[in-house]
Parts: structure tokens; C-alpha cells; sequence
């Protein structure tokens, strides 16, 4: 086993490891954010966002924020007692973590908007590309 095999991928992570997990500032100042307190998925079942509860720092003081996979990391640890340890850490200034959206239901209806959106133009345009298709060929079987 190599000296950095703790800090290696798992492969696999519990949802219930990371809650809870402590959320710092990457580089810089190290300074910790918050915990994790909730994390978000897509259609495809894939980790979009996660949800952090600030603590005092940045004068957001409990405020919940969503930060996209973009800008985080984890960061997991063996612990000489063997228990593993997952960190998050955020690749962004506090003044751009000021800026991230809270966690509200305003936020949460106006992403569900956008992801159906996204939804009807992808599939109009898988649409409009498959009657292109066809008419194309029937140009080459009639021509």
C-alpha cells in the first residue's frame, strides 16, 4: 500500500459520509465555510450541487447555499483509527460564495423551470435534426 493510498478515489461514496462534511475555502485562507446540508442530483441521477449551510463566516451567518459541482471538491482522509473523513473543498473567492444563490423555494421552482426548458429545446431539437435526416434521405431515395 503507498503512503497516499488514504487520500486516493474511492470509487463509491455514501450520500450519508458526506452530509454533514466540513466545507473550506480552497487554497488561500483554508477558512471553513460550513457543512454540507443537502446534496442535488439530476434526472441521470448525477451530483449537480450541493447545499451548504454557512456558518459565521462571510456575515451569511446559517444562510443555505447552492454551489455547483464547478467549484467544489472532495477531499477524502483515513483517519489513523481507521474512520474515513470527507472535506469539501470550494474553489472560489468569498466575494463569488457571497454571490451564490441561497436555497430557497424561489430558487428551487426557477431550476426546475429551466432544467423543462432545457428538457423541450433538447428534445425539439433531436426532433428537427431526425425530420432533417429523414427528409435528406428521401431527397437520395427519390433523386
Amino acid at each position: 500500500m503507498s503512503a497516499n493510498a488514504s487520500n486516493e478515489p474511492q470509487g463509491m461514496y455514501s450520500a450519508d459520509d458526506i452530509l454533514d462534511a466540513e466545507v473550506y475555502f480552497a487554497g488561500g485562507s483554508g477558512e471553513e465555510i460550513g457543512d454540507v446540508d443537502d446534496i442535488l442530483f439530476d434526472e441521470e441521477m448525477r451530483i449537480t450541487a450541493i447545499v451548504i449551510e454557512s456558518g459565521s463566516v462571510l456575515g451569511l451567518g446559517g444562510r443555505e447555499i447552492v454551489v455547483d459541482t464547478d467549484y467544489f471538491t472532495l477531499e477524502t482522509e483515513t483517519e489513523a483509527d481507521g474512520d474515513t473523513e470527507h472535506r469539501i473543498m470550494v474553489e472560489a473567492s468569498q466575494e463569488e460564495v457571497e454571490g451564490f444563490p441561497a436555497y430557497n423555494n424561489e430558487w428551487w421552482e426557477q431550476t426546475k423551470a429551466n432544467a423543462r426548458d432545457a428538457w423541450q429545446t433538447t428534445q425539439e431539437g433531436a426532433e428537427s435534426a431526425w425530420q432533417r435526416t429523414r427528409e435528406a434521405l428521401d431527397i437520395d431515395d427519390n433523386g
